[in-house]
């Protein structure tokens, strides 16, 4: 059966090399005219338009999104922002058992919140030591724990709960409307991110009057103790009841949590966290009779029943809806630079920051005068029949007007603003399968920096996109340029074009979800600045046919 199975296998494998060996000499043939001919060595072509300016965005949607981020970050270009963040908390497992059909007494222990920071561990001699990471700054900042009353919903009510409710950045206020001043408020004054571990308990057991305490050590984050009044009132004293039964009735009974942040300077410490791992954990405990295999009761050399204490816990995670709200102060410099954009000549200079931030829009290929709806630049290529070899975006770092170093994004990231997509090259890149730092670099490239630490610049390369609009007819589409925290996160998140600050342009309704996460910007040369060394040029490295 198996000699059956590998003999197609050898003979379709022997037609394919004989395939080849044969085409060996007409492949020559058709190469020979082709080598030696200078006419066909790469050319640069640096003339073809660039016009690029910057706009702010509209308030963007951040929930539906897998990270989150709280705290206070100013890089000191772009002013201080501060990022707070409402959550949904839900049980697991719904319709909780706290003890047992005894009815024994519960005694809660303690309520934990915890919130872990992203972070790289190693452990050396049963010591862990972490490193952490996505923590920026490391000035003290006061977060404040509410219970929210505002509901969180699923499903948007105006599409008759067809489409996914969206929330915006700009949506604080009325968050901050609904929130209930209860046992539950907690203030956590002068916090600054640690590296250090938290030690817990794991298990408890006792066993003839000898208690055995397991712990374990978890990554750092907020960890904080949290009402037992509270949670012995709204959670364990209603067992058994309809706001326990399912995490429907849940989101509605305890509708969720929302973080404050607040600073006496102009700096403070922010940090992205994965909302799945955060959770409130109920550590409880309940008497219970020992039993031998057979279910009879244990008892002592006195004949009296063994009653063991039992230690359990119950976790409340951040799995519901949850997203983070961001209030910027953006410099007047920049603030007055953006509003007012050059669209038609492009702008000296240009600025891009993530979050609620700012975008660069390019436009390739100059102006369409026969009004055909292609570029004049664009027909004339076309016409040419050229192969692209390579293309490139150059980005170069105006550091005048940045602090620079350690503030400065290591990535940037450039989308299809008409059709809210990303380019073919992205798709095209071969590293894609490496980590975020260094994945899609030969589209997106990281920043270069000179030996001071100093950004210098970053390459854009367009290769299959200007390939595509030359050869293949593609649109000739607007481009956007945001910094990005993860370029490997695809998909993208919606503006609210309701409320978009630069109604006199064209409406930008998306931006790619990698930049809403990403708290860094920076400030680059544009087309339009007098410094020709640093001016924001398209080239194209090309083989025109003879």
């Amino acid at each position: 059966m198996k000699t059956q199975n590998t003999l197609p296998k050898i003979v379709a494998i022997l037609f394919f090399i004989i395939s080849i060996v044969s085409c060996q000499e007409d492949f020559n043939t058709i190469g020979g005219d082709i080598v030696g001919d200078d006419s066909l060595l790469s050319e640069l072509d640096n003339t073809k338009t660039v016009v690029a300016y910057s706009r702010k965005l509209a308030p963007v949607q951040t929930n539906v999104i897998p990270v989150s981020q709280l705290g206070i970050y100013n890089d000191g270009t772009f002013g201080k922002s501060t990022v707070n963040y409402i959550t949904q908390i839900l049980m697991n497992p719904p319709n909780p058992v706290f003890a047992d059909s005894l009815g024994q007494a519960i005694v809660l222990d303690s309520v934990m919140l915890y919130i872990p920071y992203f972070n790289d561990n190693t452990t050396e001699e049963d010591v862990t030591t972490y490193t952490l990471d996505s923590v920026y700054g490391s000035e003290p900042i006061n977060i404040s724990m509410y219970e929210s009353n505002y509901y969180l919903r699923d499903l948007d009510p105006n599409s008759n709960f067809q489409d996914r409710q969206y929330y915006y950045s700009n949506q604080g206020s009325l968050f901050e409307d609904n929130l209930l001043q209860n046992e539950l408020f907690i203030d956590i004054e002068d916090f600054v991110p640690s590296n250090e571990g938290h030690s817990i308990i794991t298990n408890v057991t006792g066993d003839d009057g000898v208690v055995t305490i397991d712990t374990t050590t978890i990554a750092p984050g907020i960890r904080v103790p949290l009402s037992n009044d509270y949670f012995q009132t709204k959670i364990l004293d209603k067992e058994g009841e309809s706001v326990l039964s399912n995490n429907n009735n849940f989101k509605d009974y305890l509708r969720g949590l929302y973080f404050k942040v607040a600073s006496n300077t102009d700096n403070g410490s922010l940090f992205i966290f994965n909302a799945g791992l955060a959770n409130i954990t109920l550590y409880y405990n309940f008497l219970r009779p020992r039993e031998d295999s057979s279910g009879n009761p244990v008892l002592d050399e006195d004949g009296v029943a063994i009653i063991d204490t039992i230690y359990e816990q119950y976790i409340l995670s951040f799995a519901g809806v949850n997203l983070s709200v961001f209030d910027n102060e953006l410099s007047p410099e920049i603030a007055s630079a953006i509003e007012s954009p050059n669209e038609n000549e492009g702008e000296e200079n240009l600025y891009v920051r993530g979050g609620d931030g700012i975008v660069t829009v390019i436009n390739l290929f100059g102006e369409d005068v026969d009004d055909n709806g292609i570029s004049d630049e664009l027909e004339v290529l076309r016409d040419k029949d050229w192969l692209i070899n390579d293309a490139n975006l150059k980005f170069y770092i105006d550091q005048s007007k940045i602090v620079g170093g350690e503030t400065e994004p290591e990535r940037l990231t450039v989308y299809n603003i008409n059709n809210n997509t990303v380019l073919a090259d992205y798709f095209l890149d071969p590293t894609s399968g490496d980590e975020p730092n260094n994945a899609i670099s030969n589209h997106m490239g990281r920043i270069e920096r000179n030996s001071d630490d100093l950004g210098v610049s970053y390459t854009i390369n367009l290769t299959h996109h200007i390939s595509n609009l030359i050869n293949k007819d593609s649109t000739n589409v607007s481009l956007g340029l945001i910094s990005s925290q993860n370029v490997l996160l695809n998909g993208f998140q919606k503006l609210d074009t309701l409320q978009d600050p630069n109604q006199n342009l064209k409406t930008i309704r998306t931006v790619q979800r990698s930049g809403v996460i990403s708290h860094e910007g920076t400030v680059l040369f544009g087309n339009n600045t007098l410094n020709e060394d640093k001016k924001l040029i398209l080239e194209i490295y090309y083989t025109e046919p003879n």
